[in-house]
Order: C-alpha cells, then structure tokens, then sequence
C-alpha cells in the first residue's frame, strides 16, 4: 500500500466529490465532520479545518483546503489541524490550495443579549465583546443583538465598506435568531439626537457617556508587506536562497516558504512525499513564532503547477514553457488509491474537456452605429457604404447607441487600432475617445481594440466585418513612403486573398491575407480578386454557412460582381496562375482558445502605496462604490470604476489596466493586444455582468456602500447618512449635541423644584462650557487641518452649512438665554464672559444667511434622468393641473396663443383626458408609468416638451 493510502483518515472518505464547503473541528487528534447547519460557527478554543469545492468552466474540480486557528487553541491541536490537512490534500491528488486564516463567529446556542464587534469589508470578522461601555470605540461597527432590537452601531471613524459588510450580519442575525421579525437599527456615533433608536440603544449601557479610545489587540495588528524572501526548507531547517526570484529556483523535489511579511507561501513541488508536506507546514508554523509575526499572517500553501496569481507576481517573470501536471495524471494516482479503501470516485474523475463553444452576450441589435476614420490629429465620418471596412494602417473611433431594456441610451465606444497604424493616430483616437465620453458624462463603456483580438460584442456590429490590409492615413502613407516599403493597400482591382472564417455573427470576420496558395485551409472560404474577376474558393471540409458569408463580404467589396465558384480540388488553371502556382496548403482546423477562469482583482491606494488584492468566488456585491476593479477573462480585460471614486484616480483608469496586462503578460501569458475596457459603475453592459449572477436592482441604487446596503436590506425608509471618516464632522456632532443637551435641560422642563435649580446652578454653566469649549475646538481644527474631501454623500449637508447652522444654533440660543429673567436662571448674566461665546456670535452674523439659506429645505437625493431644476420647488403661483385645462393648441411650446401661469415642464398634465389619449394615444396613468426618458421623446415628438 502506498505511503498516502496509510495516512487516509477515514474522516476525508468521499471528500470533495461535489461542489460545496465541508468542514472538519479537531478533536482528540482526530478530525471530526461538522454538521453544515453549524457551518459559520468557529469557537476561538478550536482549531478546524475547511474545504472549498469548486468547479471551473471545464468541468474539473478545483480545491481549496483553510485550516483556521482559534485564539484560546492549544499547540497540540493547531498541529494537528496542519497535519491532517496534508493528509486531506493527499486524498485530493496534492493539488489544493488554500489559506490558514479566517474569521470567528462565536454564539451561544441559548439566546441572550450579545455584543460584537465587526471587522472586514469582504469576508466579515465576527467576534463576541463584552456587553458593556467600555467595549465600544469609535474605529470599528458594533451589533448589539437584543431580543426585540438588534442596533449596529457605527463608529465615527468606521470605514464605510465595514459598515455596508455589518449590514449583512444584521440580516443574518435578524433571519437565524428573529425568525425575520424583530427591528433593526442603525446608530451613528456622535449623533445623540432625541430619536428614539438612539436613544434606547444608549439606555441598554445605563444611559449615554463618553466612550473611550480603542485599546489596540492582537486583531487589529495588520501585518505588512515586505520584499519577498525565498526560502528552502531541508530536514525542517529553512536555507534562504538569495538573487533575483525567478521560477527555475524552483525544484520538483523541494518544498520552499516564501516570506512576503503580509503573507507566508509555502510551495510544495510535485515529487515531494507527504511527510516531506507535513514538515514543511511546521517549519512555516516555527517560522511565523520565530519571527514574531501577528497572528493574522496568512500562510497559503501552492502546489507546483497550480501556482495562484499573487504568488506568482512576486517574480521577476513566469514563463509558461512547461505546461501544469495534468489533470487525469494527478486524478488516476488519487483512484488507484481510494479504490484499495473502496471510497467511490464519482465527480473526482471529471477530466477538463473542451466544452461547446456558446454564443456570448451581445449588445441589443437596432442601435445606432457611428464610425470615424483618424487621420492626423483630427476624425472624419465614414460613408455609410464603408462601415465594416477596416484598413491594417488606419485607426477607427466607434461609437454604437442602444437600448437595454427600460434604461436611457447606452454607449459603447471603442478604439479600434490596426496593426499597421503609427503612434500618432493612435493617441489622437485616444483622445478624442476621451473628449467624446466626456461630452456623454462619462455613460459610455470604453474600449481599447487591437487588430486581431476583436471581441464578439465588437464583431457583431459590423456584418460583414472585413480587415484589408494598407491604409488611408495622410501618417500612414508617410509612414510607408519613408520606410521604402510597399504601399499594400487593398484596391478594388488589385489581387487580394480575402479568408472568410466564422461560425456565427459573434466572430464571422473576414481578413486580407497573402495571395499565395499556402494560405488556402480545407476548413474555410477564401475569396480571390484578380482585376475584374472574383474567385469564391471553399475548402472541402467548410461549412455551408461560410458560403453565404463570403458571398455578402464579395458583394460588399465590389457590388454587383459575378462571382465564379472554385471548389477544391477543381480549381482552373487561372485561379492557381493568379496566386502564383499551385502549392500544398493546411488541413489543420484552427484550434479554439483555452478557456480560462476569470479573475477578479481590486485596487486601492492606502498611505501612498499602490495596492492590488485578488478576490476570490466573486460576486456583485464585491464592487464596493469606493473602489476601483479588474476583471481579467484572459480574453478581455475590464476596468470597472466606482462611482464614489475619487476624480484623479478616474483619469488613471486605462494606465492601471496597462500595467496589470504588461505584468501579466510574463507571468500569465496574456496577450499585450487584449481588449481593454473602462466600465463606470451603472453603465455595466451585458458582457461584463455575464461574469456575475447580476441583479440590475442592486446597480440603480445611489448612495456609498453603507447607504446601498441599507437601501436593499431594509427599503428606502432607512436614511442613513454618509460621515467623513475624520475627526473633524464627529467633533462637531459631539459638541452640538452636547451644546443641544446642556441647554435643552433649562428650556423644557416645565417647573423645578429649589433643589432642582440649585443643582442645575452648579451642571448648566459647566455643561454649557464645555459644550462651548468643544464647538470652538471643532471648529478650530477643520480651519488650522486640511482635511481630504469627503466622499460623494446623496443625504446630508455641506462642511459650511453644518458650520453655519451650528453657529445659528448657538447664536439663538444665547439670545434666547438673554432674555430669560433672573427668576429663571439667576446664575446666568446678559453679556458674554468668555471670549470664546463673543467670537462665536461675531461669526453668526458672518453666517446666518448662509445657514438660512441651505437649511431651509433638505437636500434631496437627484435620481438618475431627473433634471435638478425639476426638483425645485415651485412657485406658488403656478396653476396646478387638476385645477385646470387647456387645449393642446395652447400647451404646444411653438404656441402662437401661449398660456401663462402654468408648470410648463408638465404642460401634458393641463390636457383633459380624452385629449390625452387623443394625443398621446394612451391614458394618463400608462404614460405616468414609462421610464422618465420615454416619457421625455414623446413630449418632444408633441411638442410639449
């Protein structure tokens, strides 16, 4: 019996046959099978170990194996978990990956008030606090769960992204343990208002008090990056290799750790034994202790050939010569070996086999289609007879518009780039790309194309799309003519080798090649032009539907042209003299792309550094509105941009996707053509969402991530708003609160008793300075710190109007105060006695117009189509509709009889209803129900725009 088939577990028996996540909790050095209705529950004095199965496009399974390590766990245990997790590895072919890390979900199985704190904007950290004041800061997002209420309390310096992350947990909460029926509850830090969430969520911790600073833990401690370091590990002994990183350092028969500082690698090669497995995670075990590493350093075991993208960047370059061990080589080691222990091998025997080749998503056909030629630095218009033509040594700016179900126009707006086209067209098309998207708000979806690597939406547009070679170009024929070469231009009488390939619209192109006979394939259909005579050629294994396009793309070069059918093996002797002979010519059918996974990577900027992290089972919800994403299909690239992202990272978006496909491109061997694309968030086309299970309700919400969240969890009603991250808006909501507190205690009590007034004597001037003291501190330090804008907020008011209104506030309140009798507050004089109330009433006069004139009405949220002047307020004059109406002679906006007092953005509303219908042919209510853009074309169609 082999070495492996000793250490099976009898536990890891039929693991990862189908998709889905098991998990094992270690117990007496044994793993044990956890139920999956337990599964999320992780107790911080166990150790467990996890396996994610998954499937790729091609059938074959893929594994991940965690183990995940408790705080309160034992050393005995731990190593245990990292054993056994060599030995489930051995049973899955020694081909999984994973990461020792995760996340703790600690809960009772008896219900009782419970306090947590949450960490992580993606996978979401959980942990059990003490129910008590002193647990809560203002850094993190807390959730009270009561038995009525369940309260998330956000911190005022919280990261947004964690606070739209908690929301979730609030949901699953509120679904687990509340049977979906108890209310939640959003408090904000700083935000001590009179309403009642706030005020009995205060009212569980004994009443509101200052809460203190965060004490900083063993979790918040976030490991950093350092250069990478290689090591070899012999005999439990680590040998640091030193010199450039690069992939040939990398034996079949050792086991190496590489030490990134954030994150431990440990690569296993093919040939290595098991034990040799199990020493080498010890060995990184001692390394991080050695080292004094955090404990949230992730150690992520690689198998040779199954290398991930992040560990693979840390090389200077990965060549992709020796091609990964292949699947049924690893698979039929694995069966030999469960069959000795009878363990049934359905789903483990799936081997990667092509899969039929599917139609992909494609833009709604009937849209508009524009096309312009570059030349120098400026575009012209193509005939509408030559759109589909496109020229090796010219450049093309297009721009398709369309409609996607009830949404305004979309955009699609690509540069295409011939092989042959020189530098300047092409950063003139780039820029004129640029200055269109602009003009359209930044709606279009931007695209990069190269000759030779269109994509099926690009295709799809033009039928027949043909690609000649030459080109038109003022630069190009300069170009050519200084270079000595030949101008190869395609002319109508000029012999030309056209190869007509395809199996659908999605990717029918036809392409000027050599006019040789060695271009010829038995699979296609070639057209041969010799001055006035055009040969339809078809190979003896091509399809009858290439027939028919190669007959369209002849008619489309020269209309009107007789073509002469040459099948093979018949040719005539003219046709073989006009490509030079007859010579020998390829039977091989070309060979379809591999089909490859898609990856998901975000990008972010944090203290300066430029940092990249690949997501892994992606989803919609991974595109957080503050970030920037790229999505690699190995076949096209998107760059998708966030709408809270900040402007000057928006104009770097084409740069970032660049360098990822230069890296790439010697680590993954992308193609350095690959389509490029710029997404902005809510302009997302079909191909893109193709990668997610895409819901177009989650996409039209506004707002930052929190916002969002809220908005699809709990409705609309929940308004939340969107606080800068800084000190500066928590210290002027805490001091106008508290400014609100001390003075609200002398105003809305009815009567007092002495005792009362004596003691309020002795609180009111001290809560009154203090309030004071703290208003003029935030004040103070927003006007001496610069502070980074805060992010785009749909609810809420401006730094200045909150300023303004607060020094209103405090203004009316010291007059207010002024005016009282000595009866009523005897410790309290008519002039100012701190300088601090003096500068503060000289800058409300400075301010109340300012305040009056913002505060007066709440600012509402614009929604997407919505002019802003249409929500303003109207005039008071104006004659309402259901007062009146008026002829559609009069309502016309051309009207030589003009009507006067109306709301003339709803001049359609004055029509009685059977001119309605008599106009718009339809009832009221059904046009009150179209999409706002709908409803605007057939005002305009009316003339009552």
């Amino acid at each position: 019996m082999s070495g492996s088939a000793k250490v099976l577990d009898p536990a890891f028996q039929g693991a990862g046959q189908k998709p889905g996540t098991e998990i094992w909790r270690i117990e007496n050095f044994e793993a044990v099978p956890v139920p999956k209705t337990e599964h999320g529950k992780f107790y911080m004095g166990d150790t467990y170990i996890v396996l994610q199965t998954t499937q790729n496009k091609g059938g074959a399974y893929l594994f991940d194996i965690h183990f995940w390590i408790g705080k309160d766990t034992s050393q005995v245990e731990s190593g245990t978990a990292a054993v056994k997790t060599v030995e489930l590895d051995a049973v899955l072919g020694g081909r999984a990956g994973g990461v020792a890390s995760g996340f703790k979900t600690p809960e009772e199985e008896v219900f009782e008030t419970r306090l947590y704190t949450c960490k992580g904007k993606r996978a979401i950290r959980l942990k059990q606090v003490p129910f008590a004041r002193s647990s809560l800061n203002h850094d993190d997002v807390f959730i009270l769960d009561t038995k009525e209420k369940i309260y998330q309390f956000n911190g005022a310096n919280s990261n947004i992204q964690e606070r739209a992350k908690a929301l979730e947990v609030v949901q699953y909460l509120k679904d687990k343990y509340h049977e979906g029926t108890c209310d939640v509850a959003i408090v904000d830090d700083g935000k001590l208002d009179t309403e009642s969430d706030s005020g009995e969520f205060w009212v569980l911790f004994g009443g509101f008090a200052p809460i203190g600073r965060k004490v900083a833990n063993d979790d918040d401690v976030i490991p950093e990056s350092t250069p990478p370091k290689l090591y070899c590990i012999t005999d439990g002994q680590m040998e640091p290799i030193d010199g450039d990183l690069s992939k040939s350092m990398l034996e079949n028969t050792k086991c190496y750790l590489l030490d990134c500082g954030a994150e431990v690698f440990v690569w296993v090669g093919r040939v290595t034994q098991v034990d040799e497995r199990k020493a080498a995670n010890q060995s990184a075990e001692e390394f991080l202790a050695s080292e004094n590493r955090p404990k949230a350093t992730r150690v992520t075991r690689v198998i040779q050939g199954y290398e991930s993208h992040s560990f693979k960047s840390n090389f200077d370059s990965w060549p992709s010569g020796s091609a990964a061990p292949g699947n049924e080589e690893g698979r039929g080691k694995v069966a030999a070996m469960l069959k000795q222990q009878n363990v049934g091998l359905k789903g483990i025997s799936k081997s990667a086999t092509p899969v039929n080749e599917d139609v992909p998503p494609l833009l709604e056909a009937g849209g508009k289609l524009e096309v312009w030629v570059v030349d120098g630095k400026a575009k012209s218009p193509l005939p509408k007879e030559d759109i589909g033509k496109f020229y090796s040594g010219d450049c093309y700016l297009v721009l398709y518009t369309y409609h996607a179900g009830d949404r305004k126009e979309d955009y699609f707006l690509c540069c295409w780039f011939g092989k042959s086209s020189i530098q300047e067209d092409q950063d003139t098309a780039i820029r004129l790309a640029n200055a269109m998207s602009n003009s359209l708000k930044g709606r279009p979806v931007q695209g990069r194309i190269y000759e030779g690597k269109e994509p099926p939406q690009f295709v799809a547009l033009f039928q027949p799309m043909v690609i000649l070679k030459g080109g038109l170009s003022s630069g190009y024929k300069s170009n050519v003519e200084e270079k000595g070469s030949p101008d190869e231009t395609y002319t109508p009488d000029s012999i030309s080798l056209i190869q007509v390939s395809g199996t659908g619209v999605h990717n029918n192109k036809a392409l000027q090649v050599e006019p040789v006979a060695t271009s010829l394939n038995t699979y296609e259909c070639f057209l041969l032009q010799s001055g006035t005579s055009m040969f339809l050629w078809h190979g003896n294994q091509s399809a009858h539907e290439l027939l028919e396009l190669a007959a369209k793309v002849a008619e489309f070069l020269k209309p009107g042209v007789t073509l002469k059918h040459a099948k093979e093996g018949t040719e005539s002797s003219t046709f073989w003299f006009a490509l030079g002979g007859k010579q020998n010519f390829t039977s091989k059918k070309a060979s379809p792309e591999t089909v490859r996974d898609p990856h998901l990577f975000s990008f972010s900027i944090n203290r300066g550094k430029f940092q990249v992290e690949e997501i892994y089972n992606f989803a919609q919800d991974d595109l957080l509105t503050e970030d920037i994403y790229l999505l690699d299909t190995h076949a096209e690239v998107f760059v998708w941009v966030g709408q809270c992202v900040d402007p000057k990272e928006k104009q770097t978006v084409f740069e970032i996707g660049q360098k990822y496909i230069d890296r790439a491109g010697s680590l993954e061997g992308l193609s350095p053509k690959v389509p490029l694309y710029k997404i902005n968030e809510g302009n997302e086309p079909c191909f893109f969402t193709t990668y997610f299970s895409w819901d177009h309700s989650k996409a039209i919400v506004q707002g930052n991530s929190f916002q969002k969240k809220a908005a699809l969890l709990f409705g609309t009603h929940h308004v939340v708003e969107d606080k800068s991250s800084g000190g500066g808006p928590r210290q002027r909501a805490e001091a106008l609160a508290a400014l609100n507190s001390a003075f609200n205690s002398s105003t809305s009590r009815p009567a007092y008793s002495s005792q009362d007034r004596s003691s309020e004597s002795q609180e009111g001037p001290r809560q009154r300075a203090e309030a004071l003291a703290a208003l003029t501190s935030a004040f103070s330090s927003s006007s001496s710190t610069k502070a980074p804008p805060p992010p785009p907020r749909s609810v809420g008011t401006s730094q200045a109007s909150q300023r303004a209104a607060a020094v209103a506030a405090l203004s009316q309140v010291l007059v207010a105060e002024n005016k009282k009798t000595p009866d009523t507050s005897p410790t309290r004089r008519s002039t100012s006695s701190n300088p601090a109330d003096d500068s503060l009433l000289t800058e409300a006069k400075d301010d109340q117009v300012e305040a009056s004139e913002e505060e007066k009405v709440p600012p509402a949220v614009e929604e997407p189509g919505v002019k802003q002047e249409e929500t303003e307020e109207q005039d008071e004059s104006v004659i309402e509709p259901s007062d009146a109406n008026f002829t559609y002679e009069q309502l016309k906006a051309n009207s030589e009889n003009v009507v006067t007092g109306i709301d003339y953005k709803r001049r359609e509303a004055y029509l009685s209803e059977e001119e309605f219908q008599s106009v718009f042919g339809m009832e009221k209510d059904a046009f009150n129900n179209l999409p706002r853009w709908k409803q605007d074309l057939l005002k305009k169609k009316f003339d009552l725009f």
